[in-house]
């Protein structure tokens, strides 16, 4: 069989998701819409309401709209397997059709952990050179796994799963270098609106080839993959949510640079130095972090996510990075912070990184009396070996909703989301 044969059948015929990779999906779910609600007014999301203000709002149109919300403010998860903000795409996606085809709270979490594993098997085909070459995983592999998920909730057989898929590829689009503009939550918006667009377009039979992955001028080939045949769980295995997990975000800001933050908060709770004790900070990241990072002296709020100096600068001042420290007057009041021209970033060379994949993320603070701290993390908070507490994702959660009256009711609602047998209540919550 093909690849996307091979996936579409486990798609259509999954293995019991066990207790733990329910709960595991119900809390990205919540994460996710949080993350949507604090994205609603960002002008990305806006934009695009705008865009297609004109048209009937579509489900697929929901989906777009609602996509870009959850990834405006970059405060949505990541997803290593998939080299995305996975559930950006697939949450506002599966929504929209659970919404318009009144399914119930257990099957919008099946659903979810269906598209999640589709994710994992479209990333790790295709390779993390994928991603290092510059193409925006959220915007193709995203929207590649979400078609998955929402063929499953749509009901799908096999054959019209793989229709979906195939019709995805040629949807999938979305590069790197867009970082830092509005665009770049736009390439979730759009991933989500493909992948529904994709399923739709497979009830009428049309189809495209199903090794469009793996044949010559095929997606692993023109997309700078490295092609793989990966495994799907069975009946005895463990979900992708429970053996790598998805990690939900501390800050607001580019992932690239969360185990600096991280690392700057281990030594402030340890009170190893004063602020004015520093004089140099040395970032020492991942190629593909570094190029993530394209701005020293940030100019806007969405570039300010995508500076580490602005991140680092704020993060040394404050101890936390909130919400309100991606806005037009936050940055402005920053623009001539001294602490900002002390970041200095170097990259891991390619010969190291060839050499091990897992390279650590390193801090060096220079003190002022020619003393250095040095620190280092592997994983930032919120992977499976430092998830969050309960209280820690409540705290997002009210954060991000605070312009909701009924958050505190919201957050038990979803907490028993596979309890509910309508979806109706989540409409306050979208874009």
């Amino acid at each position: 069989m093909t690849l996307i044969e091979t996936l579409a059948r486990w798609c259509a015929e999954p293995p019991a998701f066990s207790p733990h990779a329910q709960q595991l999906a119900r809390e990205a779910i919540t994460d996710t819409l949080a993350c949507l609600v604090a994205g609603r007014d960002d002008f990305s999301t806006r934009a695009v309401a705008q865009a297609w203000s004109a048209d009937a709002r579509s489900v697929a149109v929901d989906a777009l709209v609602n996509a870009t919300a959850a990834h405006a403010i970059d405060f949505d998860d990541n997803f290593a397997p998939g080299m995305s903000h996975a559930s950006a795409v697939l949450v506002p996606a599966l929504l929209a059709v659970a919404l318009a085809e009144k399914c119930s709270g257990s099957a919008l979490i099946k659903a979810y952990l269906i598209g999640l594993q589709a994710q994992a098997f479209i990333g790790d085909a295709v390779g993390y050179g994928h991603y290092t070459a510059g193409w925006h995983g959220t915007s193709t592999v995203g929207c590649i796994g979400s078609a998955a998920g929402v063929a499953a909730l749509l009901g799908h057989d096999t054959a019209a799963i793989a229709r979906s898929l195939s019709i995805a590829v040629s949807l999938a689009s979305g590069v790197k270098g867009q970082f830092g503009t509005p665009l770049k939550p736009f390439h979730a918006g759009m991933a989500a609106r493909n992948a529904v667009d994709a399923a739709t377009l497979a009830s009428t039979g049309i189809s495209g080839r199903l090794d469009i992955i793996e044949c010559p001028m095929g997606f692993a080939e023109l997309y700078d993959g490295m092609l793989q045949v990966p495994t799907l769980p069975e009946s005895s295995d463990p979900h992708v949510i429970e053996s790598i997990g998805v990690m939900p975000k501390k800050h607001p800001c580019c992932g690239s640079t969360h185990r600096i933050l991280d690392a700057i908060a281990d030594l402030q709770q340890q009170q190893q130095f004063q602020l004015d004790d520093i004089e140099q900070i040395h970032c020492q990241v991942g190629i593909a972090n570094w190029r993530n990072l394209a701005y020293t002296q940030p100019e806007d709020e969405m570039q300010a996510r995508f500076s580490m100096p602005y991140c680092v600068a704020v993060m040394l001042q404050q101890g936390a990075l909130s919400v309100a420290d991606f806005t037009a007057e936050a940055v402005k009041h920053q623009a001539q912070n001294p602490l900002l021209l002390r970041v200095k970033m170097d990259a891991w060379t390619p010969e190291q990184e060839a050499e091990q994949r897992d390279l650590p993320h390193i801090l060096t603070l220079t003190l002022k009396e020619g003393r250095e701290i040095i620190h280092s993390r592997y994983q930032a908070k919120g992977t499976q070996a430092e998830p969050f507490s309960e209280a820690e994702r409540r705290s997002k959660f009210l954060d991000c909703c605070g312009e909701l009256a009924d958050r505190e009711r919201l957050f038990s609602r979803l907490s028993a989301l596979e309890q509910e047998t309508t979806l109706h209540f989540l409409r306050e919550m979208m874009a």
